[in-house]
C-alpha cells in the first residue's frame, strides 16, 4: 500500500475516528484504526464493538492495500508532523510514515482480522440538518445517567411521530425534552440511542443548517451518515419509560421570570456549593418576587429577583445544578416554571412545546 494525503486532512480523519476507540479492551485490534485503500478512497475506520466510526479522507492511492494501526501511536505522530503531505507505505504489517524530512516505522496489523462496521441496510432516510441534530443532543443529554447500571437512563429516546422529532433524557431527579419539526414526514420510529454515541455525534457535527445528516434505522442498530462519515452504533435494548405519564399541565403555581437574571442568581448560589455537596437553593415565592437562599459549609447567600406570579406562594428547595444546566440552553429571554407543591416535580417550559425540563425539589428546613 501507498498513500499520499495531506496532513490537515489526515489528522482531521483520526480526530474523527478515535472517538470510536475504547480505552479499555482486551482485544488489541480495537486499539487500532483501520486504514483501508483497497478500494476507490482512503477510509479510516475504528469500532469498539458498541460504536464504529468510518471516515474519508482525501488523497491519493498510489498502491491499494489495508493495514490497522495503533490508534494512539498513529495518532501522536500525524498530529506532530510539519504541515505537508504524508506519505504511508506498507511491507507486510511494516507501516512506514514519512513528511518532509521526519520519517518514521512501526508495527501494524493485519486489516483481515479488524471487526469492520455492523452492515445497516438504508431501508429509509431520515434528514436533519447538522446544526438541529447537534442542538437538539446538546439540549438534553445532560439529563442521562452516567450510572451504567441504570441500563436505559443511559441513553436518550429519538422518537419521530411523522414530522416531528422528540429527545428525551432522564436519570431518576430530572428529565429533558426537545422537540422540533421536520421539514418532511416519516414512518415512525421510537429508539434508545447511547448517550456515549449521541455525546461523540454531536463534537463531529458542523454547526450548518445547511448540511445534512441522514438517519437510518434497524432493530439494533442505528446509522448516521454526514460529511463523508458514518456512525454506527448498538440501541439499547428494551421499552423507554412512560414519559407522557409523568408530564403534567396543572399547577398552582406559575412563575415568570427573566432567564438570564434567574440564571445569575443561581450561578452566584453555585460558588458555594463543593461537588459533594447536596445543600438545596430555597426558593421562596412571594407574589412579586423570588428570594433565593443558600447555607452551605463555605458560607451563605440571599437574593431577590422580581418576577410574575400566578397562584399560591410557595417555598421549594431543588439541586442548583439541575437548575442551571436546564437554564442554561433555554434560549428564550423569559421562562415560565409551573408547580404544584413543594413535594412535586417543577417544570419549564414553553407555550409551543420545544423544550420541556422536569426537575424534582428537595426536602429542607423550613426557612419562615
Amino acid at each position: 500500500m501507498k498513500l499520499v494525503i495531506p496532513k490537515n486532512y489526515l489528522t482531521e480523519g483520526i480526530s474523527i475516528v478515535s472517538r470510536a476507540v475504547p480505552s479499555k479492551t482486551t482485544m488489541t485490534i480495537l486499539e487500532c484504526i483501520l486504514i483501508d485503500a483497497s478500494g476507490a478512497d482512503i477510509r479510516l475506520i475504528a469500532n469498539d464493538m458498541e460504536l464504529g466510526i468510518q471516515t474519508t479522507v482525501p488523497g491519493i492511492i498510489e498502491e491499494r492495500g489495508i493495514i490497522a494501526v495503533n490508534a494512539q501511536i498513529f495518532s501522536n505522530i500525524v498530529r506532530k508532523l510539519p504541515d505537508a503531505d504524508v506519505v504511508i507505505t506498507t511491507q507486510g504489517e511494516k507501516v512506514s510514515i514519512v513528511c518532509d524530512k521526519a520519517k518514521f516505522a512501526i508495527m501494524g496489523k493485519s486489516g483481515e482480522d479488524f471487526v469492520y462496521l455492523p452492515a445497516v441496510e438504508k431501508n429509509e432516510e431520515i434528514r436533519i440538518s447538522q446544526f438541529s441534530l447537534r442542538d437538539m443532543i446538546g439540549k438534553t443529554i445532560f439529563s442521562i445517567s452516567g450510572n451504567e447500571s441504570n441500563g436505559m437512563m443511559t441513553g436518550e429516546l429519538m422518537e419521530i411521530r411523522r414530522n416531528f422529532l422528540r429527545m428525551v433524557a432522564l436519570d431518576g431527579h430530572r428529565i429533558a425534552i426537545r422537540s422540533m419539526e421536520l421539514a418532511d414526514s416519516y414512518q415512525d420510529h421510537k429508539v434508545i440511542i447511547p448517550g456515549k454515541t449521541l455525546s461523540e455525534i454531536s463534537k463531529i457535527l458542523s454547526g450548518d443548517t445547511e448540511r445534512m445528516v441522514s438517519i437510518y434505522f434497524t432493530d439494533r442498530h442505528v446509522l448516521f451518515e454526514f460529511d463523508g462519515t458514518i456512525v454506527v452504533s448498538r440501541l439499547i435494548e428494551g421499552e423507554y419509560y412512560r414519559i407522557d405519564k409523568m408530564l403534567s399541565t396543572s399547577y398552582t403555581t406559575k412563575v415568570t421570570v427573566n432567564r438570564k437574571d434567574f440564571f445569575g442568581c443561581i450561578d452566584r448560589a453555585m460558588l458555594l456549593v463543593k461537588e459533594e455537596d447536596k445543600k438545596p437553593v430555597i426558593i421562596m415565592i412571594r407574589d412579586d418576587s423570588m428570594e433565593m437562599r443558600i447555607n452551605t459549609v463555605i458560607g451563605s447567600m440571599d437574593e431577590v429577583l422580581n418576577i410574575t406570579c400566578e397562584g399560591s406562594n410557595m417555598n421549594i428547595g431543588f439541586n442548583p445544578k439541575f437548575l442551571i444546566d436546564a437554564l442554561r440552553v433555554i434560549d428564550d429571554e423569559e421562562i415560565n416554571l409551573y408547580m404544584v407543591n413543594p413535594k412535586s416535580p417543577c417544570f419549564i417550559r414553553d407555550e409551543e412545546g420545544r423544550y420541556c425540563y422536569l426537575i424534582l425539589p428537595v426536602n429542607f428546613i423550613n426557612v419562615d
